[in-house]
């Protein structure tokens, strides 16, 4: 369930962020959900749903669009308790078509093989983790579902992420926009921002591209989302704004900002577990 949060000044913030929502634009969100459509119409493909905010408010688009839209969730094996039950609960409640990936190897066996958490043991060659838990398993998904990809990547996460947009924009305009078809930055942008297409042939499509943190959440207060609970664990923990993500357990850039300590304080026997497989997680939390 989506837990309200209160400010000391007795202000209930779910409820503001749902008012907030719901004065969203119509014909905005209209205009996404048929971009959606044309994207698969186009392209076929999947959402990349990861159980993060952004993820869930692309998979609640594109089910408007088309309740048949293939789901995927990449299983890193690295994931969240809570992650896994929240999806299933999710796909349950919205029948979504949910599909799983698990990579081979999983992150953690790849981690414990390289030899880099332990101080006894040599270095060993291992494939990148970026090829181990995105790029195969998202060629395999490609391989079921077709070449197109909806996700929920934002512009305003990362500063890459907006160079990686603006850019994108820029050739999509030279590409597809012709003389008259936008008169403004701003057409431009809702007609042809949020589209990547990769070298692989693949071609993404970011719905929520432009969004702002504050967007997300207030969509999905509007619709009454649930939310993964993990967001409100951290919370709870004293985990800043930065800190707020829901991705794998341990990863390189969340370890220096401290993610290894929340995983002690909130999920002990987890992280006691991992110790066991990777000691040096302990130098970080």
């Amino acid at each position: 369930m989506t837990r309200r949060t209160s400010r000391p000044d007795g202000l209930d913030l779910q409820r503001l962020r749902a008012i907030r929502g719901r004065r969203t634009d119509r014909t905005r969100l209209q205009q996404l959900v048929t971009r959606i459509a044309e994207h698969l119409d186009e392209h076929d493909g999947y959402v990349a749903l990861s159980g993060g905010k952004d993820s869930v408010v692309v998979a609640d688009l594109a089910r408007r669009a088309d309740p048949a839209t293939p789901m995927v969730w990449f299983d890193s094996g690295l994931e969240w308790p809570e992650t896994r039950t929240y999806l299933h609960q999710l796909a349950d409640a919205w029948h979504l078509n949910l599909a799983i990936a698990h990579p081979q190897p999983d992150t953690l066996e790849v981690l414990e093989a390289s030899g880099l958490w332990h101080l006894d043991r040599p270095r060993q060659p291992v494939p990148p983790l970026s090829q181990v838990c995105i790029d195969a398993p998202a060629a395999a998904a490609h391989d079921r579902f077709g070449p197109g990809e909806l996700w929920g990547v934002r512009a305003d996460e990362a500063a890459g992420r907006r160079i990686m947009y603006a850019t994108a924009l820029r050739a999509e305009t030279t590409r597809s926009c012709t003389a008259g078809c936008c008169t403004t930055a701003a057409e431009r942008a809702a007609r042809h921002g949020g589209i990547i297409r990769r070298l692989d042939g693949t071609t993404a499509y970011g719905p929520v591209w432009e969004w702002s943190t504050e967007q997300v959440w207030q969509h999905l207060a509007a619709g009454e989302i649930p939310i993964n609970p993990v967001y409100d664990k951290l919370r709870r923990l004293g985990a800043p704004p930065h800190a707020l993500r829901v991705s794998h357990i341990i990863d390189g850039t969340r370890l220096e900002h401290g993610s290894a300590t929340w995983l002690r304080a909130g999920w002990p026997d987890l992280y006691d577990e991992l110790v066991e497989h990777l000691p040096l997680l302990r130098d970080y939390a």
